[in-house]
């Protein structure tokens, strides 16, 4: 059990510095190619964070172990929500501006419903994948619009800028126009390989998990896979909140669901197909769905999330994880 526990870890810690190569090389590669700092940003920064999360989901769906895949995707929303937005609530209160709540949480909150309508049709099919690809797409192309017109930080935009907060090298004004692409490049080429490494490691090291506890690869996926990979949204929104900027915190959160259903759920629906399990449809989507309903409500009738709200959050996804455990 130690040798499968070092093997979880070195697969969490292969994914973070793979996708801090990755996210690296790209934008620098984007930056010498004429891509303004929003672009890069919203796109790149905001994409490539996210392919930690994405390379556990689709390794799993390959090797068969669909409970991993989205239980990682499902586990880390109510992980978000619960843990890191309660927690970011507890250290400051979180202002919540109305564009914010109504146009990038309704997006987070559709995405669990439309999990829940393709869970109950078709599963994470090809199709499926590639209409949440399109979503994805369209939100940042209205993002990235919006932004540019100064109508409001989108959570996409603030996503970003969490993760610039916790490593400034990220930033693309920071990376410089000057140089070749060989560096880059072999950055990029570097990270992905880590990348793809690390996700091996830490899917095999999940399924052994599960099989050594007895629990199934759900459990393991909505509990220590998901908390693994959200472990950089925990940092980047504790360190925005310590910061006093608690839109941050909040875009961080928001825009990381957003992320990890149109762009994580999209690609694994594309490049492994398959159906939902039967326990996250019955039990945990519909449990991310009310914690995204109970946020929205809580920020919405106060214009804040208070640090009394920040408890209960927090209180409720302790809540979730002893259930689940119980459950197994």
């Amino acid at each position: 059990m130690t040798t499968t526990i070092l093997l979880l870890l070195a697969g969490f810690a292969l994914l973070l510095l793979g996708g801090e190569l990755l996210v690296r090389g790209a934008s620098r590669l984007a930056e010498r190619f004429g891509l303004s700092p929003m672009l890069v940003g919203l796109v790149i920064v905001g994409l490539g964070t996210s392919t930690p999360e994405l390379a556990a989901s689709v390794q799993a769906s390959l090797a068969g172990s669909p409970g991993i895949a989205i239980g990682n995707i499902v586990g880390s929303n109510l992980a978000n929500i619960l843990l890191i937005l309660g927690t970011a609530a507890l250290i400051a209160p979180i202002a919540v501006g109305a564009n914010a709540l109504w146009r990038d949480g309704m997006v987070g909150v559709g995405g669990v419903l439309l999990l829940l309508l393709a869970g109950s049709t078709t599963g994470l099919s090809q199709l499926a994948g590639g209409a949440f690809l399109l979503i994805l797409a369209a939100y940042l192309a209205l993002a990235y619009r919006q932004e540019t017109a100064s109508a409001g930080a989108s959570a996409a935009g603030q996503r970003t800028a969490a993760a610039e907060h916790a490593d400034p090298g990220l930033h693309p004004e920071n990376n410089g126009k000057t140089g070749g692409v060989a560096v880059p490049i072999l950055l990029f080429v570097i990270g992905t390989a880590i990348i793809i490494a690390g996700g091996y490691i830490l899917v095999d090291a999940a399924i052994a998990m599960a099989a050594r506890l007895g629990v199934s690869d759900e459990v393991i996926g909505l509990t220590v896979v998901a908390a693994g990979t959200s472990a950089p949204e925990l940092a980047t929104s504790a360190i925005a909140a310590f910061r006093k900027e608690s839109d941050i915190a909040l875009g961080n959160v928001l825009g990381s669901n957003i992320y990890n259903i149109f762009f994580i759920g999209g690609v694994t629906g594309l490049v492994a197909p398959g159906p939902i399990p039967g326990g996250i449809m019955t039990i945990d989507l519909w449990v991310l769905l009310a914690a995204s309903i109970v946020a929205i409500v809580f920020a919405y009738t106060g214009g804040r999330l208070g640090r009394r709200e920040g408890g209960l959050l927090v209180v409720g996804y302790l809540g979730f994880i002893a259930f689940t455990v119980a459950a197994a």
